[in-house]
């Protein structure tokens, strides 16, 4: 027995997102700069607080660029806080991925108390 297909229900295979829908990193730049800036201008390096402000800053980045609705896209966010001392911090990242259609933004902020690292991950799913 033959099923009728309707329009529409064809299986489809989408390996690459529309140009308008990619991951960018220079919007997802401005929207990291823009949370630090409102987040931690005005903050203090504290060892109890700073576990909570880390998953804040990070939950808020998150919340920001799934507002860009990028169908398919899976977002990472990892932050770092760390006292400000004058000493120096080196951040390395290792991925395995698709280069036509995952990317990352990474931005710093720092004030007399506290210094953050903020990298978001596009991954696009397959």
């Amino acid at each position: 027995m033959a099923m009728d297909k309707k329009k529409g229900d064809e299986n489809t295979y989408v390996i690459h997102p529309e140009y308008k829908n990619k991951f960018r990193p220079g919007p997802t730049k401005e929207i990291i700069r823009d949370v630090l800036q409102s987040k931690l201008d005005k903050a203090t390096y504290s060892m109890e607080t700073t576990q909570l402000l880390t998953k804040q800053v990070a939950d808020d980045i998150k919340d920001r660029l799934k507002e860009l609705n990028l169908p398919r896209y899976k977002i990472v966010v990892q932050v770092s806080i760390g006292e400000q001392k004058g000493q120096g911090v080196r951040m390395g990242t290792r991925c395995f991925w698709d280069g036509d259609t995952d990317s990352y933004a990474s931005e710093t902020f720092s004030n007399e108390s506290l210094f953050c690292v903020a990298t978001a991950y596009g991954i696009y799913l397959y």
